[in-house]
């Protein structure tokens, strides 16, 4: 972990595609371990090929390789897919008033595109991990269900993602044009969620993406 920790402060000093001046002191307060813990550590990061050292009198120059930043980006990939895409942790909330409205106007798009005859009314859930629904979908392919024009009024699309609460289907909903900010996320299921599964406003939710 802590050879992890030490390869990204250098990255954030700057040791890419570059070299930067380092000290053990001010690297060892930054990491938390002693100086000559952070000389034992970049010895061995030398020798596996994570960075290269120069040495010009008593300045320290270091900098990270490909393969420390192959590291790095693997880690990063890793601790993605654990913390985004999988998972989203909210707490319930109060809407406006208008998704009954909404899902009505769309409900026979939604039976056609994702399966199920959505209750008239959506679940709007306040973000508390990930920081945004954006972060939270990011490499989730949407589903589009297309917009369309009814009593002269245009009706945008509206990107649907699968997702699953205590075992009942669902999807978040992003229309094109909301007034939504990023932390809040609509859900639309063929039951009444809060009905179903005993929620009022500040219940906290745990919501799976299905991909």
């Amino acid at each position: 972990m802590e050879d992890i920790k030490l390869l990204i402060s250098l990255a954030k000093k700057g040791a890419i595609g570059d070299k930067v001046k380092i000290t053990l002191r001010e690297l060892s307060k930054e990491i938390g371990v002693s100086p000559q813990t952070v000389l034992r550590k970049l010895d061995a990061m030398e020798k596996m090929g994570y960075i290269k050292r120069e040495v010009s009198g008593k300045k320290t120059f270091v900098e990270i390789t490909p393969e420390g930043l192959k590291l790095l980006e693997d880690i990063f990939d890793e601790i993605g897919k654990i913390l985004y895409g999988n998972y989203i942790l909210g707490e319930v909330v109060s809407g406006i008033g208008e998704g009954k409205y909404y899902v009505e106007q769309y409900k026979d798009r939604i039976k056609e595109y994702l399966g199920f005859t959505p209750y008239p009314g959506t679940l709007n859930i306040l973000i508390i991990f990930p920081k945004t629904i954006y972060d939270a979908l990011y490499n989730v392919e949407p589903i589009i269900i297309p917009g369309f024009t009814k009593g002269g009024r245009t009706f945008g699309d509206v990107k649907a993602y699968k997702v699953r609460i205590d075992g009942i289907e669902g999807a978040i909903v992003i229309p094109s044009r909301t007034i939504h900010p990023p932390r809040i996320a609509e859900i639309i299921a063929p039951v009444c969620l809060r009905e179903k599964l005993n929620l009022k406003d500040g219940s906290r939710v745990k919501v799976e993406v299905v991909k």
